[in-house]
């Protein structure tokens, strides 16, 4: 009697999961990363935040990547209470970023030309340098994955396969950017207007992971309302808090009136609060950009949420 998962005489397992061009990518994100975090706690070091970062960025992304191939080649992810198409798209969408950011931060921060001192020595050097290479083609993987499965002009797909659904992981991504500013002593408290874009920030973070969340559990047609209408009204509303907070922010920072125009020179670079307010300056424009294109996008998407 056949499962109610496959089709009667279907083969247990999916070999596509690993041949396709989409399962090949995969497959070298497992490659890639394995080797990478290998190279790193084997002799590359990974002291301090920006290390563990990126360990824990690295390693996240192998575990997940190895869930999703896992269940594409058992076929188990039928049986999950998830929007699967969702939740892989997203995923990868997330990967990227973080193994971009990681990607950067390494070599930034450990990989040097001349050797480290004794007993670390030139081996250590090199071990570095090999993580960062393989650093590289581990974002590289994802984002290929990304391109693979990014869904194409006038084709049904799954929400979070569209370019506005992708640019929801993107828009998560740079708040939480923001958010680490705002912690590092960027003293948003003094006015209230600074205070009311953190408001801003938070309301808009938060509503982008309920729509992410949503789509991912395949729960956006139980809403009452087209999913599709409701995301491009929360757009246009998002578009109008970053347009505030993106005209309150550098006023109350940086006007002469309010605050400093100019990097003040007794300011310790790695804990100045005016480092942080010009992040937060800076990536307030850049998630401003993101919502305004993805209003533009998220009014001709089609899409359906149980893919």
């Amino acid at each position: 009697m056949g499962s109610a998962m496959e089709p009667p005489g279907s083969a247990y397992l999916h070999l596509g999961a690993v041949t396709s061009p989409v399962g090949t990518a995969r497959v070298l994100q497992l490659a890639f990363g394995c080797t990478t975090f290998s190279l790193v706690a084997h002799r590359g070091s990974f002291t301090g935040v920006q290390g563990t970062f990126c360990m824990a960025a690295w390693g996240f992304c192998f575990a997940v990547s190895a869930l999703v191939v896992a269940c594409e080649f058992t076929r188990l992810h039928s049986c999950l209470r998830l929007s699967w198409g969702n939740f892989t798209a997203a995923f990868a969408m997330l990967a990227t970023l973080l193994c971009a950011t990681a990607a950067v931060l390494y070599p930034l921060y450990f990989a040097r030309r001349e050797c480290p001192p004794e007993p670390a020595g030139c081996a250590a050097r090199d071990f570095r340098l090999a993580a960062s290479v393989f650093a590289g083609l581990l974002f590289l993987a994802y984002a290929v994955e990304v391109a693979l499965t990014r869904a194409r002009p006038g084709q049904v797909t799954s929400y979070m396969a569209t370019v506005s659904g992708l640019l929801k992981i993107v828009q998560a991504f740079v708040a939480c950017i923001i958010f680490g500013a705002l912690a590092h002593d960027s003293r948003y408290g003094r006015y209230v207007a600074t205070q009311w874009c953190v408001a801003v920030y938070s309301l808009c973070f938060l509503a982008t992971v309920a729509v992410v969340a949503l789509s991912v559990m395949g729960h956006t047609g139980g809403l009452g309302c087209p999913f599709d209408r409701l995301v491009v009204v929360y757009t246009f509303l998002a578009v109008l808090l970053y347009l505030s907070a993106a005209v309150i922010w550098p006023v109350f920072c940086f006007d002469p009136k309010y605050g400093e125009p100019k990097r003040p020179p007794d300011c310790v670079r790695g804990s100045c609060p005016w480092d942080s307010q010009l992040v937060v300056a800076i990536f307030t424009y850049v998630n401003l950009l993101l919502y305004v294109v993805d209003l533009a996008y998220s009014q001709r998407i089609r899409f359906v949420p149980s893919l």
